[in-house]
């Protein structure tokens, strides 16, 4: 472990209190000393829950280490079960306490709790939080479903288990409202979400179904085989994320459950408005922006393919922080022609960014704040992320909606990107000078009208002043002294305005700024078209 100012994980026992708050009737007793309660604010100030976690914390402190923190353990967790009732205990120690070698695992089982106690071996200084959450799911499974094999009917409907939702995930919630309407569709029921809204009751249903469907491989994986292995159930393993990926999902999910083609046609039917788009004449704006991606393995991989096979993108840099999944990773990097970033160190994925130079990053919170400073646009695609990327609305990333979702979450920054772009090039004109009423709001009219009335009187006095100075000086006379040259008032012959506004209008003003400066210093005045030429050939020999 280092001391970091951001980290992409915290340590694995933060992935059990995931797991643990994702579900009803479940607790956890945590050893803990006081700081380590620190956790609670992820889920009540980032994820924005109204509870706070089914955790209990020792918070023993530095006066206790001279006493029986064993026993200190033992107290609270005899404390949490006659205040809580839960129907399953969780015991674990933080990464503090494991140094002090307590041994909750044992101790849970000494307590002679009329529930099942499950002992968490985190291993703090070698794992991290989404290893935690994983691990914990596998434990509580182990724990609640019979390992005994099931009978299934072979008839009606079928049904399966969505693995791999938790608390502070990125986007769970919504995708599996999503995936579930997406599966009724093709005429399979869900019959356990779990870790999400699942009780220990439910994790004993889990043999029930047909297949398993892992949302999320690094929380999923290690369940998922498992059931597999234990009760036959096989994994849909495509990520529903993108219409290519949402495709293969339906294929997969048709193929294990014989749905007919014509339900399978019918429902890839509406596949959302992202391919209409990539279609369009517009989406030509899109193709090759140099795109670079990192965040947990799942939605990284995803999000490459998506880049590349759906938008155009090309993706110049693609990485994860999920080791345990870095094979994965790798492989998709080298199909792009990449090495892949593996790595949870941030300032090594920011050098990367600014040696890569993007034009878009999709990646986490980390990734949001270095492109904000390299002034790159900038979309949060994965966990770790903050309060505004858990918003009220419903906003999957899978699915066919979720397509909808990322098209508009990457597509939209470089829109404005574009937008800010053409401003500058249409500063010049009147209608877009600094103090113009913005055209689309619709208000302010008549400002707006004496603001052009203003710059149609101001090309008057031009016309004016040009009669006035009939006649010119030649640009070979004598500038004259600094003072005299640096107060002289520029003016336009008639000729020289007129060749002036054949120059395109989004390179006008600095082609009107660079010939009144280099007017200015030699003492020219008004500007003709012989000093207009000699400007451009001096400013072009630079």
């Amino acid at each position: 472990m280092k001391l970091s100012v951001w980290t992409y994980e915290g340590p694995p026992h933060v992935g059990a209190m995931r797991v643990a708050t994702a579900m009803k009737d479940v607790h956890f007793v945590l050893h803990a000393p006081q700081g380590d309660t620190y956790a609670d604010l992820l889920f009540t100030m980032i994820e924005r829950r109204a509870e706070r976690p089914p955790v209990t914390y020792t918070t023993f402190q530095a006066r206790d280490l001279g006493g029986d923190t064993a026993e200190l353990f033992k107290r609270a967790a005899l404390d949490a079960y006659e205040r809580y009732r839960p129907k399953v205990m969780l015991v674990g120690a933080s990464c503090t306490a494991e140094l002090i070698q307590d041994d909750p695992s044992g101790l849970g089982a000494a307590l002679g709790l009329p529930i099942p106690v499950v002992p968490l071996e985190l291993s703090a200084y070698q794992r991290k939080e989404n290893w935690g959450a994983g691990e914990t799911f596998y434990r509580l499974v182990r724990a609640c479903c019979p390992a005994e094999p099931v009978e299934r009917s072979a008839v009606g409907r079928r049904s399966c288990n969505l693995l791999g939702p938790t608390a502070l995930g990125f986007r769970h919630r919504d995708d599996v409202l999503e995936i579930t309407r997406l599966l009724g569709q093709l005429g399979v029921d869900v019959n356990v979400t779990a870790p999400l809204d699942a009780s220990p009751a439910d994790l004993a249903r889990l043999r029930d179904a047909d297949f398993n469907v892992s949302l999320y491989g690094e929380i999923a994986e290690p369940t998922a085989r498992w059931l597999q292995k234990a009760h036959g159930q096989p994994t849909v393993a495509a990520t529903p994320i993108g219409v290519g990926g949402t495709r293969e999902f339906i294929r997969q999910v048709a193929e294990l459950a014989a749905t007919s083609a014509d339900v399978v046609a019918d429902v890839l039917s509406n596949a959302g408005r992202l391919p209409w788009y990539s279609r369009s004449v517009d989406s030509t704006y899109l193709t090759g922006k140099r795109v670079f991606i990192f965040g947990d393995a799942t939605h990284a991989i995803a999000a490459a393919r998506v880049a590349t096979e759906e938008l155009g993108f090309e993706v110049v840099g693609l990485g994860s922080y999920s080791r345990e999944q870095a094979r994965d990773v790798r492989k998709a990097a080298k199909a792009l022609g990449l090495q892949a970033i593996i790595s949870d160190d941030h300032l090594e994925v920011e050098e990367q960014m600014e040696e890569l130079r993007p034009e878009l990053v999709l990646g986490t919170q980390m990734e949001r704040h270095v492109a904000k400073r390299l002034g790159v646009p900038c979309a949060v695609i994965s966990s770790p992320a903050h309060v505004h990327d858990y918003p009220a609305r419903y906003s999957p990333q899978m699915g066919f909606e979720g397509a909808n979702v990322l098209f508009d979450t990457w597509v939209h920054p470089l829109m404005m990107g574009l937008e800010e772009h053409l401003l500058g090039m249409f500063r010049e004109d009147f209608e877009f000078v600094n103090g113009a009423a913005p055209s689309h709001l619709g208000h302010a009219p008549e400002a707006k009208q004496a603001r052009v009335a203003e710059a149609v009187e101001a090309n008057a006095n031009d016309h004016r002043s040009e009669v006035r100075h009939s006649s010119p000086k030649p640009a070979s006379a004598k500038p004259p002294s600094a003072p005299l040259a640096a107060s002289i008032e520029i003016q336009w012959t008639h000729d020289a305005q007129r060749e002036l506004k054949k120059i395109p209008f989004f390179v006008r003003g600095k082609a009107r700024r660079n010939t009144e400066a280099f007017a200015r210093e030699r003492g020219l005045s008004p500007v003709t078209l012989e000093t207009l030429y000699e400007a451009k050939a001096h400013f072009q020999g630079r």
